[in-house]
């Protein structure tokens, strides 16, 4: 449609520049009548009137349309063969195509482009995402009262605080950013913790433990509610893996706990060596 609108115009223009250019003839005298003055003034009305429907003649409201082939029809199968779709509505006779589809990727028996191309990159399946928290948001939060000092800061708590996202992967690494905003003590568990922010934690005379939950773990700790809804029970907390058993302090609790659990001089001194490793 805007392409037989835009080809009207163009028309429209040309001849309207052509006949501009052109040289005006002069009236022939001898053709000429007189014309009463009631006759001129509605003859020129009327050319005032309708000169510019006159020069866009073409572009009428009823006579609008589409350019050809500018909405596709659906094509009707099976409507007789005179459609040129019926019947076998193009698929030709028996066979897989005919009655069904077949593999995405499949080249009819050769060896296909995906498994012709080589691997690239290395993926690894056993590592893990942790979400970081810095520990000047939790002196923030705190301060605003959001967060309540004196109690024990889970992840949980960090989360229905806003300190840190809805989708916990694997934990929450502490972090030290922001350290020299806190003041008082306050204790953590978390899953990771880094040097800086357990230096800082514990230079105030608060507390970071490190505590493991697997995947049904987080789940109990931070959506209780699911299991109650379902008319399920709470898990027991799992053991860590042994490749992570050097990595936390202590089997997570359940459901969320609302009391730190005092480091003995003994896993303070382990609690040390691993972190300097």
């Amino acid at each position: 449609m805007w392409r037989r609108l835009s080809q009207v115009l163009k028309n429209s223009i040309l001849r309207h520049s052509s006949s501009s250019l052109s040289p005006k003839t002069p009236p022939n005298p001898s053709v000429l009548r007189p014309i009463s003055s009631a006759t001129a003034t509605v003859g020129s009305l009327h050319r005032t009137a309708f000169a510019a429907p006159m020069s866009t003649a073409l572009l009428r409201l009823d006579d609008l349309q589409d350019n050809k082939r500018s909405r596709q029809q659906k094509t009707r199968k099976g409507r007789g063969i005179g459609s040129g779709k019926g019947k076998t509505a193009g698929r030709g006779h028996k066979g897989q195509k005919a009655r069904g589809t077949y593999k995405f990727g499949f080249e009819g028996g050769q060896t296909p482009l995906r498994r012709r191309m080589p691997k690239r990159g290395f993926k690894n399946h056993f590592s893990l995402t942790f979400q970081p928290v810095g520990l000047g948001k939790i002196a923030k939060l705190i301060n605003e009262g959001i967060i309540d000092s004196s109690e024990l800061i889970t992840m949980k708590t960090l989360k229905e605080s806003g300190a840190i996202g809805k989708q916990i992967k694997d934990g929450v690494r502490l972090m030290g950013r922001g350290a020299e905003e806190i003041k008082w003590p306050i204790h953590l568990e978390v899953s990771r913790v880094t040097v800086r922010a357990k230096e800082a934690v514990e230079a105030v005379g608060g507390s970071v433990r490190r505590v493991y939950y697997n995947k049904l773990g987080f789940r109990a700790l931070l959506n209780p509610e699911w299991f109650e809804k379902k008319g399920r029970l709470l898990p027991k907390a799992a053991r860590p893996p042994p490749k992570q058993k050097d990595k936390v302090d202590s089997i997570g609790r359940l459901p969320a706990p609302t009391k730190p659990i005092p480091f003995f001089p003994e896993e303070k001194v382990v609690g040390e060596a691993q972190l300097s490793t």
